[in-house]
């Protein structure tokens, strides 16, 4: 099993998440760490090479997190935010790709 890495505030904004989104966000951050893929997920080249994005949604709205699992080492979470409309905010595409940045190249 792989250990989960958090980058910048991405583990202070998941924990920020309702309760049951938080829950349903860890069983699929469980099952990316034993190698598994979530059940709801899309690449996000956008943000870098390996990137994807994990999608939630309920009655209090939707909700991603992004996450690179393609290294050895670990799995790191990006970014953790609620969505406010139908498109991905550039804002939230750019912050992913400066925490991709900041975890260099690992083997």
């Amino acid at each position: 099993m792989k250990p989960l890495k958090f980058i910048g505030s991405s583990l202070d904004d998941l924990r920020e998440m309702p309760t049951a989104v938080r829950h349903a966000v860890g069983i699929e951050l469980m099952a990316i760490q034993y190698g598994a893929e979530p059940s709801d997920f899309k690449p996000m080249k956008e943000v870098g090479a390996g990137a994807y994005e994990i999608r939630y949604r309920d009655t209090s709205g939707a909700f991603r997190v992004i996450y690179v699992a393609k290294f050895v080492d670990a799995v790191y979470v990006l970014h953790a935010f609620q969505k406010k409309t139908q498109k991905t905010a550039k804002a939230d595409i750019d912050l992913a790709a400066k925490r991709y940045k900041l975890i260099g190249d690992k083997p």
